[in-house]
């Protein structure tokens, strides 16, 4: 097997062990982040690091990098309080990839990629129309991580939008059939196939296999 030390690690070239290092972690979620600026300027940006809190409140972290080079996501939400979330699809990944490029402020993701913006009326962000799976956020708190000069961005959801043949009795949601992709490292887009659901672990007994309705 080969090795790496601490010190190799850091002796590595940037855009080498950046990529090393996003990949090591296995597969995370991928999704677009939707905002609007003071101007009414629409904004879409592509996160893997989305990562559930908890469920009472429904809390959701996404990790900002260090704010060397303007963040246009951050500086909006920042500005009106609210975000989306939308999930990617195998028909949309490419368009979802290129919000990643560093286009000028005031210039829109969207149009530039050909995404569409949908509003809902009571709130001020926008969604991915394209997207199966899509939440309402309103940000909680703002966490500066000096550790490595991160920012932790911790937000709440508000609404959720996904489709009825998606969601099992017992609340889970079916990532597959909605067609949601999942990503490893900073460019490797995915598809699922799920082994099994099993049943909650107890000490006196052996999971089992729980059945996906429909």
């Amino acid at each position: 097997m080969t090795q790496f030390s601490a010190s190799q690690i850091a002796d590595m070239e940037q855009r080498y062990r950046a990529t090393f290092i996003n990949s090591l972690g296995g597969f995370k979620s991928v999704v677009l982040v939707g905002t609007v600026d003071g101007q009414g300027v629409t904004n879409l940006a592509i996160f893997n690091s989305l990562f559930h809190l908890g469920a009472n409140p429904p809390l959701w972290g996404l990790v900002f990098r260090p704010d060397t080079v303007e963040r246009h996501t951050l500086s909006n939400i920042e500005y009106t309080g609210y975000y989306t979330l939308n999930h990617l699809t195998d028909k949309m990944y490419e368009q979802a990839h290129q919000t990643s490029a560093r286009y000028p402020k005031g210039e829109s993701e969207f149009k530039a990629t050909g995404l569409t913006p949908e509003f809902w009326e009571y709130f001020p962000a926008p969604f991915v129309a394209e997207s199966p799976i899509r939440f309402a956020m309103e940000m909680r708190e703002k966490i500066p991580l000096d550790l490595n000069g991160t920012i932790l961005l911790i937000g709440q959801i508000k609404h959720v939008l996904l489709p009825d043949h998606v969601l099992q009795p017992d609340g889970f949601v079916d990532l597959e059939k909605a067609g949601s992709l999942t990503c490893s490292g900073l460019d490797s887009y995915h598809r699922t196939q799920r082994i099994a659901r099993l049943s909650y672990a107890k000490p006196d007994s052996w999971p089992q296999e729980i059945p996906v309705i429909g």
